[in-house]
């Protein structure tokens, strides 16, 4: 059997962009699109402005949920992707904020691109880290008689 750890990693290091579900009032779901960058811990990190819906949601329900879809097509023999649940939280200390650029950093945009997005007052952006508590994985190609795989932290 496949390490399902080893394929959460390989995911999250395959696949760029994220789809990021959060929880606004009234328990309405909301879904976008971020960029993310994950450390050894499998944190994910995601880079956004604070004016955003799915950024002010946060502020009042730490909750969310999340998808990578690794590149296929439907004619494609093998199908791959991951979904998570877990608590986000948006970066106050200077390290752990440190810590993120670094993982973004030519990842997604350039240390110039971070420092302009988070200088500027009308567009202001700032990281968030999400601590997932559980990832399932849709794999046909490593689980070819159970596609779906789940790994708890």
């Amino acid at each position: 059997m496949k390490d399902l750890r080893e394929l959460v990693v390989q995911y999250l290091e395959e696949q760029k962009l994220m789809q990021l579900c959060t929880v606004g009032q009234g328990g309405q779901p909301w879904a976008c699109n971020v960029w993310q960058a994950s450390d050894a811990d499998l944190n994910i990190y995601f880079f956004s402005a604070v004016n955003r819906r799915h950024s002010l949601e946060i502020e009042n329900d730490a909750r969310v949920a999340g998808a990578l879809a690794l590149p296929h097509k439907p004619s494609d023999k093998y199908a791959r992707g991951l979904q998570f649940e877990g608590i986000v939280k948006k970066l106050v200390d200077p390290e752990e904020v440190k810590a993120a650029h670094e993982l973004y950093e030519n990842r997604i945009f350039t240390a110039e691109q971070i420092h302009s997005f988070m200088a500027n007052p009308e567009k202001l952006h700032v990281f968030y880290k999400i601590t997932p508590k559980k990832f399932v994985l849709f794999d046909t190609q490593n689980f070819p008689d159970n596609s779906r795989q789940e790994y708890e932290l």
